[in-house]
């Protein structure tokens, strides 16, 4: 068991969130704080370690049914379970898929499913050394006295639900919140959504599952690059405060962040080397080098943007494993050479192990974009996400 003892006889000076200090009262016991890991340490380091292992990145299908039934829609498929576990079997039955991914988030529905041949989908990706992972929160809602921002639930019955999931074979756990420029972002909803990451980081080490913290800035808006980087950096500081206040395992999590790019509405695009040293920037002065792994989201991104955005910040050493954890940056071309027709099932697998190797490459600062399709390189960035997911948890 994780454990650190702290003396707390003597007055003691704490940094906070936006650089302030805390000083303590003075104390004359001797205090043990055990770290929310409890007797999984072990094997939550070992977990994180294995998911940021070197060319390795997460293949992210945690879409909710509404979502994925968008994805389908795109190419004239109804949303039915028969169709999002077809389609989810192309992704996770891919031969040497494990070469480029070291896990997948899932969503609840696919953790519980298995192929047309009965394999479940955990051995599936057992069997390739990828990890299982799953999708545990419940969705973005309003969030009463913000600017018209959201938070997202999901806390109560969390543990349950982890203790459940880890009996089925899961081994990390995604929660996904958002914060919005253009809205601010209210002190209010900046601390919400450090606090509830803070909670369910907790709560899900407790159970034995290492927890990806993503709070996503989304692409919205036209502020630049620096404008993202101040919000990236209060976000961040206020989210290793709680998760220090929760006495969560560094050693056992990994960190979905948003590259800092200007907004997407902005009259100029920054190049991948400005988008690098400012996400590097913004990492070495938040993040505790005991963090094992960085697996960036996309965010709407174009799949080449994704992959040079990467290779570009692993030209340099780098105290952590900084890494992919991509959706539509993975996805977008094995959907469209799919069609959801049977005899393009290799060539979808195909198709998704080319984007897997491009982005392994990048993980290793080796990827030079040379033979990119023009598909590739479209954006696909969608105003208003957090919308559409908020109006997906209704469907759900």
């Amino acid at each position: 068991m994780a454990m650190a003892t702290a003396k707390l006889n003597s007055p003691a000076t704490s940094l906070v969130a936006g650089g302030r200090t805390r000083r303590s009262a003075p104390a004359r016991c001797t205090t043990v704080i055990r770290a929310a890991a409890g007797s999984y340490s072990d094997e939550l380091i070992s977990t994180a370690k294995s998911v940021a292992s070197p060319g390795r990145g997460i293949l992210a299908i945690d879409e909710s049914n509404a979502t994925c039934g968008k994805r389908l829609s795109s190419i004239g498929l109804d949303n039915t379970e028969v169709n999002r576990q077809a389609y989810r079997q192309l992704l996770l039955t891919t031969a040497g898929l494990g070469e480029y991914i070291s896990g997948a988030i899932l969503f609840e529905e696919t953790l519980y499913q298995s192929t047309t041949d009965g394999k479940k989908f955990v051995d599936c990706l057992k069997d390739q050394n990828i990890m299982p992972g799953i999708k545990v929160d419940k969705g973005l809602v309003p969030l009463p006295g913000s600017n018209n921002e959201s938070w997202c639930q999901g806390l109560d019955g969390l543990a349950s639900r982890c203790a459940e999931y880890y009996k089925q074979g899961a081994r990390f756990a995604k929660w996904r919140t958002v914060v919005s420029i253009p809205c601010g972002p209210s002190a209010l909803a900046v601390k919400e959504a450090a606090w509830g990451l803070a909670r369910y980081a907790a709560i899900a080490q407790d159970n034995g599952l290492v927890p990806i913290v993503e709070p996503e800035i989304l692409l919205d808006g036209d502020h630049g690059i620096e404008g993202a980087l101040e919000v990236a950096e209060k976000v961040w500081s206020e989210v290793f405060f709680y998760l220090a206040e929760n006495n969560v395992l560094f050693e056992g999590i990994l960190l979905k962040p948003s590259m800092v790019t200007p907004g997407a509405e902005h009259k100029e695009k920054a190049s991948p080397e400005a988008i690098a040293k400012y996400t590097l920037t913004m990492l070495r002065r938040r993040v505790p080098p005991a963090v094992p792994g960085i697996m960036f989201l996309s965010g709407g991104q174009s799949e080449v943007e994704a992959t040079l955005n990467l290779n570009a910040m692993n030209q340099s050493l780098n105290p952590w494993h900084v890494s992919f954890s991509y959706v539509r940056a993975l996805q977008n071309s094995v959907l469209k050479t799919w069609q959801g027709r049977p005899e393009n099932v290799e060539a979808a697998q195909k198709a998704l192990l080319v984007r897997a190797k491009a982005n392994s490459l990048a993980q290793l600062g080796r990827y030079t974009g040379e033979g990119e399709s023009d598909d590739a390189k479209k954006g696909m960035f969608q105003k208003g996400y957090t919308l559409m997911c908020q109006r997906d948890v209704s469907m759900t």
